[in-house]
């Protein structure tokens, strides 16, 4: 084996690594965002960003817009009688 095929395998498998650590975090990327939003349907918006991955990231960007979305949280008033 000479040392342009060693070298070529070497990119192959750095390019490799690269692309599923690449696809991995984009995957992980909602679910980060909503849980540091305090959004309160994290958990969902994070296994939507994993479903996604097997979906060819197709619904990846509604997924990335869900974990942005502020919901109006109930406030619960007092009320003196």
């Amino acid at each position: 084996m000479s040392l342009v095929d060693f070298f070529a395998w070497i990119v192959l498998v750095v390019l490799t690594v690269s692309t599923v650590a690449v696809v991995v975090f984009l995957a992980m990327l909602p679910g980060m965002i909503a849980k540091r939003r305090n959004h309160p349907w994290a958990q969902a918006v994070m296994v939507g960003g994993w479903v996604t991955l097997f979906l060819g990231f197709a619904l990846w960007p509604i997924v990335l817009i869900w974990a942005y979305v502020d919901v109006p949280r109930v406030r619960h008033v007092e009320v003196e009688q």
